[in-house]
C-alpha cells in the first residue's frame, strides 16, 4: 500500500477532509495521515460538513508535520499552495503534488461545501491513480 501525507498549513481544514476521505475512498489502497506546518485543532465547521457527507472525522487530531519523517511516505499532497515552505525531503517523494485548495476557515459554510467537494473529487481522482500502480514498499 502506497503512504500518503496530506499537509496544509495549521491543518484543521483541507488536510483533515482529505484524511478523511483518503481513508473512506482508499481503504485497502492507501495508508493515510495529515499534518500541517504547525498544529492548530480540527475545525468544527469541517467536522459537520464531512459529516454530512457521510465521513466522520470528528476523531481526528491536529498534528505538526515534524512529527513525521518524509522517508515514511510515497506521496506528499499539499493542499495550500505551502509547498514551497516544505523541506526539500518532502518534495522529492515519488509523488508531490500542490493542489492550492482555497481556505474555507473563517468563510461561510457554502465555501467548506465546495472546497470539501473539490477534496473528494481530488482524493478519488489519486486513489484511481495509486490503484494502478505497484507497491514500492513491503
Amino acid at each position: 500500500m502506497k503512504k500518503v501525507m496530506f499537509v496544509c498549513k495549521r491543518n484543521s481544514c483541507r488536510s483533515q477532509m482529505a484524511e478523511g476521505y483518503a481513508r473512506t475512498l482508499g481503504a485497502g489502497v492507501i495508508e493515510v495521515v495529515s499534518s500541517g506546518l504547525e498544529a492548530s485543532r480540527v475545525h468544527p465547521t469541517a467536522v459537520q460538513v464531512m459529516a454530512a457527507a457521510g465521513v466522520d472525522i470528528a476523531g481526528q487530531i491536529s498534528k505538526p508535520l515534524s512529527d513525521f519523517g518524509s522517508e515514511d511516505f510515497d506521496v506528499v499532497i499539499s493542499l495550500c499552495g505551502c509547498g514551497v515552505n516544505l523541506p526539500e525531503a518532502w518534495l522529492t517523494r515519488e509523488i508531490f503534488e500542490d493542489w492550492r485548495v482555497e481556505d474555507p476557515d473563517g468563510q461561510p459554510v457554502e465555501v467548506f461545501h465546495r472546497v470539501r467537494d473539490e477534496i473528494k473529487q481530488r482524493v478519488q481522482n489519486l486513489v484511481d491513480a495509486l490503484r494502478t500502480q505497484p507497491a514500492t514498499r513491503a
